[in-house]
C-alpha cells in the first residue's frame, strides 16, 4: 500500500509560512535543496492546499510537479489554470484511500497546514517528512491548522534524520495511530 507522507519545511517554532505565503527565512540554497529534489522521485502522486497551490501560481508556476498526478483541495476553486492539475471539493477521504490503494509510488502531501490538519484527523498521514530550518518567525501559517477538527494526541517515531551544515535539520516520523 503506497503512503502519504507529508513532506514540509517548518521554522523551529512550527511555522510553514509567513501569514502572507511568503517563505523568507527559510533556506533556499544548500545540500538539503538537492536531497529535497532527489527525494521527490519517490512520488508520483501529490496533494496540496488551494492556498500552497496559489504561491506558485502566483508566479507563473501553474503545473509545479509535472512528473506527478497532481490533486489541489480547495472548496473555492472551481477550475485550475493548467488542464493537468485535478481540483478536488469534497470526498477528500475517500480520493486519499483510493489513491493510497492503488498501486504505484508514494504520495506527497507537500501542504497546508488545513489540509494536513484535516488529514492527520483521519488518520490518513504515514510519515511526516520535517525540514526545521533554523529560524523563528513568530506568527505565521502553523505546521497543522484549523478550528473546524482537533487532532487528538497522535505518537510520532522519529525513523530517520540528517543534519545539514547550514543548521537545518531533517526529521523523518512515522505517524503511530491507536
Amino acid at each position: 500500500m503506497r503512503k502519504l507522507k507529508y513532506y514540509i519545511a517548518s521554522t523551529v517554532d512550527g511555522f510553514i509560512a509567513h501569514q502572507d505565503g511568503s517563505l523568507d527565512g527559510f533556506l533556499m540554497t544548500g545540500d538539503h535543496v538537492s536531497d529535497y529534489l532527489a527525494a521527490l522521485k519517490q512520488f508520483d502522486a501529490v496533494l496540496m492546499g488551494r492556498k500552497t497551490y496559489e504561491v506558485g501560481v502566483k508566479e507563473g508556476v501553474t503545473n509545479p510537479y509535472p512528473h506527478m498526478q497532481q490533486f489541489v483541495i480547495s472548496r473555492t476553486l472551481q477550475t485550475s489554470p493548467d488542464e493537468s492539475i485535478t481540483v478536488v471539493s469534497d470526498g477528500l477521504e475517500t480520493l486519499v484511500r483510493d489513491l493510497k490503494a492503488r498501486t504505484g509510488q508514494d504520495i506527497y502531501l507537500c501542504g497546508g497546514g488545513q489540509l494536513a490538519t484535516t488529514l492527520l484527523a483521519a488518520q490518513l498521514i504515514d510519515d511526516i517528512i520535517l525540514k526545521v530550518n533554523p529560524v523563528l518567525f513568530g506568527t505565521g501559517i502553523p505546521l497543522f491548522a484549523g478550528s473546524q477538527l482537533s487532532i487528538p494526541t497522535t505518537r510520532l517515531q522519529l525513523s530517520d534524520h540528517t543534519i545539514y551544515s547550514n543548521g537545518l535539520v531533517l526529521l523523518l516520523y512515522t505517524v503511530l495511530y491507536d
